[in-house]
Order: C-alpha cells, then sequence, then structure tokens
C-alpha cells in the first residue's frame, strides 16, 4: 500500500491520498472490498477476525489523521467496551455526567456488573473534573458532548491525569479529527462513532480508535480479536469511501450549522442555543417537551431521526428516549446539519417554529 507522510501535506489532502494502492501499471485507484474470512497460510494473515485486508486502508487513513494507529470495530460501543477492558477488576472510571446515552447504559452495565467504579463528574468543569481524577484508572471523556454539546479542558484533563497515572480516552465524535486530535493533548486514546461523520451517508455502523501508545494498541487489538467485536469488509469499504470527502462535507455543514445559529439566537421561541462554535451539530432548548415535539412533527426538509453525521439534516428531542439522562431539557432539540441549501434548511426549521410559537 503506498504511504504518504503526514508531516508534509494537510489533512484535507491526507483524506484523499492515504491508505491507496501502491501506483503500479494498471492498478486500482482503490483498495478493493475484500471479501474473506479465511486466508491461505504462508503470510502475515490468519483469520479475518484478527486481520482484513479492507481494514488496512480505513485503519491507515484514520490512524494518519489522528497522530497514531487505528482500529476499526464494529461500532462505538464496541470501541468503548474494548476501552472498558482496559480498567481492572476493581478500578476507577471517571465519566461525563451527561454523555451519549449509549455509552451511559453500557458504563451502567459494568458498574452493576461490579466490574469497576464510576465518578461522574461535570467534566465541562476543570476543577471537579481535577478533583474526581485523584485515584482512578481512567477518564472517560466525550467533546463535544452529546447532547448538551459542552467541550473539555482537555489538556488540563490530561495534564491532571498523569499526575493521578490515569489513561485519558476521548470521544470525539461530534469533532471529527479535523476539528480536534486528542492525541495531541497527550490523550491516550481518540475513538469516534465512524458510523456519523466519518462515513457521512447514514448506511453504516462503525467505530474506530486511535493511539499513538504501542502497547495500548496491542492490547485492543487483542480485545477486538477475543470478543470479536469487527468491522465488516463492506462497511469498512463504505467508510473509507465517505471519509474520503469529510472535509468538503464539514465544511459546507458547518458554514451551515453557523448561519443557522446566528438566527435560532434571535427565534422568540428558542430558549437558548448550544454550539460549540465548530462543527455541524447544534442543540437548540425549547420551552417545553410538547413545543419542541410540535417543531419535529412540522419540519418537512429535516429529517426526523436518532442518528446524526449524514449528509441529511436530522433533528431529535432527545428526552423521547428513555435511557437519556434527566439533566437534559425536556425541549431540548439536537440538530445534525447536512448538505441541502441553507436557505431551504432554515425556511423549513422557521416554518416549524412559528407553528410552535403561535
Amino acid at each position: 500500500m503506498a504511504h504518504t507522510d503526514p508531516g508534509r501535506i494537510s489533512p484535507e489532502t491526507l483524506l484523499v491520498t492515504a491508505g491507496r494502492p501502491a501506483r503500479e501499471p494498471d492498478a486500482p485507484l482503490n483498495v478493493p472490498v475484500t471479501f474473506a474470512s479465511n486466508f491461505v497460510q504462508g503470510g502475515d494473515r490468519g483469520y479475518a477476525r484478527t486481520s482484513q485486508p479492507t481494514w488496512d486502508a480505513f485503519e491507515e487513513v484514520v490512524g494518519t489523521l489522528e497522530g497514531g494507529r487505528s482500529l476499526a470495530f464494529a461500532s462505538g460501543l464496541a470501541v468503548l467496551t474494548a476501552i472498558l477492558e482496559l480498567v481492572p477488576p476493581g478500578g476507577v472510571v471517571v465519566a461525563p455526567q451527561v454523555e451519549y446515552s449509549g455509552s451511559r447504559t453500557l458504563i451502567d452495565a459494568a458498574v452493576a456488573a461490579q466490574r469497576f467504579s464510576v465518578r461522574f463528574v461535570d467534566t465541562s468543569s476543570p476543577h471537579d473534573l481535577r478533583e474526581a481524577i485523584d485515584g482512578a484508572d481512567l477518564v472517560w471523556l466525550e467533546t463535544p458532548s452529546n447532547p448538551m454539546l459542552e467541550t473539555v479542558d482537555l489538556q488540563a484533563a490530561v495534564d491532571a491525569a498523569r499526575t493521578a497515572g490515569a489513561l485519558v480516552a476521548v470521544d470525539a465524535t461530534f469533532a471529527s479529527p479535523l476539528r480536534l486530535r486528542p492525541l495531541d493533548f497527550g490523550a491516550d486514546l481518540s475513538m469516534h462513532s465512524a458510523t456519523k461523520f466519518m462515513s457521512g451517508h447514514s448506511d453504516l455502523l462503525m467505530g474506530v480508535v486511535s493511539t499513538a501508545n504501542p502497547e495500548l494498541y496491542q492490547r485492543l487489538h487483542d480485545v477486538r480479536t477475543r470478543t470479536g467485536g469487527v468491522a465488516g469488509p463492506m462497511e469498512t469499504w463504505l467508510a473509507l469511501r465517505g471519509l474520503r470527502t469529510l472535509a468538503v462535507r464539514l465544511d459546507r455543514a458547518e458554514a451551515t450549522a453557523r448561519l443557522l445559529v446566528d438566527q435560532l439566537e434571535s427565534h422568540p421561541s428558542v430558549v437558548r442555543v448550544r454550539y460549540p462554535g465548530f462543527g455541524a451539530i447544534v442543540a437548540i432548548e425549547l420551552p417545553d417537551a410538547a413545543t419542541a415535539d410540535a417543531v419535529v412533527a412540522a419540519v418537512t426538509i429535516w429529517c426526523p431521526a436518532t442518528s446524526l453525521g449524514g449528509v441529511e439534516s436530522t433533528l431529535e428531542r432527545r428526552r423521547r428516549w428513555s435511557a437519556e439522562s434527566p439533566s437534559v431539557p425536556e425541549g431540548l432539540l439536537r440538530l445534525s446539519v447536512g448538505l441541502e441549501s441553507p436557505d431551504d434548511l432554515w425556511s423549513d426549521l422557521a416554518t416549524a417554529l412559528e407553528r410552535s410559537w403561535t
């Protein structure tokens, strides 16, 4: 496989050039999908639960972007499952008070099974986070957080964790590697739900984790092999195809998100707009659940759906899920901005807001 020097070219170029086949006459420009569970003996591969050619290109692109080495998993939660395996029995995990409900459910289940204890903390407060880290084994962070879009002082968190001897793992799904590289701050692990912005087309489930620590890489590789949380070859090939256009998709969606934020902040029915200043996810707080549900029911271009990061714009009232944190306002809508016309998106949303307001 051809390799590029990440120190000499931009991330936007890396997205397009990394993970390509060697430039040989008549070679394909793209790495073909390999549908194989078994391989002839004598080489580096044995069984597809350990290694698969289609993973190699995807992992090379993400690892190069992140500044480490990457491992593809079947989903984002499969990544978190592997990360939690790094916590020793009876250990201590620090986690956000409000985080992605799937992550919270997984952590709660491990605590109920008495695998480790957890300290939930407001991770947007450097003081509270620093106090909670003392004696911890793993610090699990989301930035920006889902769905409240709160951010973490990542350098302060990493510095505190280093003093305490704790690992730091960061879910940076909402930022993507183009807006945040946690490994640059000294984090041990950076993970993404590749289902979202990386693949970008709402057609697959995948997760990926990166690390600059060879020992952690091998431990996570061993967990993936042992537990079988591997990505399928077709999903991986589609994710790589989507990853090639991440820069242009994110730039366009982010520009639209900023326009929408400006308009939403002055709308009389919007109580609060949550936006970290980058990315394509916006959260708005409406007066109550009924108002939020009315907006979701009234839009025609925005699609009511629970996932995010695709080319289509989606929205959802997060508290409709019983597993969502009670700290999330009942009237909070999470908006994932896609690639439609900004004018059309605002017109559709403004009309729905006016109907709910009147």
